[in-house]
């Protein structure tokens, strides 16, 4: 009980300033201990209980599954990219034709689960990058978003895993994210803001000069992102 009550504190010491302590998602070393299978079993029995507390009559028909649609949603498709066996394969190719301009994908859809309320992220990512030896198809960075943003998530850390992925994947340091999302938990919940969103931006090499970043930038039509430093 003591413990309870000062984790209580804690949380609501923090409150909405969450702070991210890791650019890697914060799992325990057991986490893939269980099969898919088990994991489903156990939120099953555990989502019950809360809907339970809440006063919910499960016999109702309406309610009776919730509890393992809930479970297997988690599992199978909110936070499937917590499990790395799930991150999609990212084929490269030579860089034949010697293209050494900036290369973007963007408006990529993006839907996430913000860590601290398990509340929908919804926005789109932005990701430039230019070639040295190495390419990647523009499906496999589409892939990669989606691969990240599932999971519970911090946008920054969201933006973080991806440019790092893409480093090493291409061998070059030269990549840019930006991300642009609506949060549920200040939407729907707190302040209740419905118009409000989040711009979060990361890169590395070449991205560091703000001439390569405005080019970027102006590809994908935001001029507001200019004056960023």
């Amino acid at each position: 009980m003591k413990m309870e009550e000062e984790i209580i504190e804690q949380v609501e010491a923090i409150g909405n300033n969450h702070v991210s302590t890791n650019v890697e998602t914060p799992l325990r070393k057991d986490a893939f201990d269980k099969s898919d299978e088990e994991k489903i079993e156990s939120i099953h029995l555990h989502f019950s209980k809360i809907m339970e507390e809440l006063g919910l009559d499960l016999s109702d028909d309406s309610l009776s599954g919730t509890p393992y649609r809930v479970a297997k949603m988690y599992v199978k498709e909110l936070f499937y990219g917590l499990n790395p066996q799930a991150r999609p394969k990212t084929s490269t190719f030579q860089n034949k034709y010697g293209y050494q301009k900036i290369l973007v994908e963007q408006n990529i859809s993006l839907n996430s689960s913000c860590e601290h309320h398990f509340l929908p992220i919804v926005g789109k990512a932005h990701v430039g990058y230019i070639p040295k030896d190495k390419v990647i198809g523009l499906s496999k960075v589409n892939r990669l978003v989606d691969y990240y943003a599932h999971r519970p998530q911090v946008q920054e850390r969201l933006c973080l895993q991806i440019v790092k992925d893409l480093q090493a994947t291409l061998d070059t340091e030269d990549v840019i994210v930006v991300i642009q999302a609506k949060h549920l938990c200040v939407s729907s919940r707190g302040i209740r803001d419905q118009e409000s969103f989040t711009t979060s931006v990361e890169y590395g090499g070449v991205f560091n000069n703000q001439e390569q970043r405005n080019e970027f930038f102006r590809l994908v039509s935001m001029p507001l992102c200019e004056n960023l430093g």
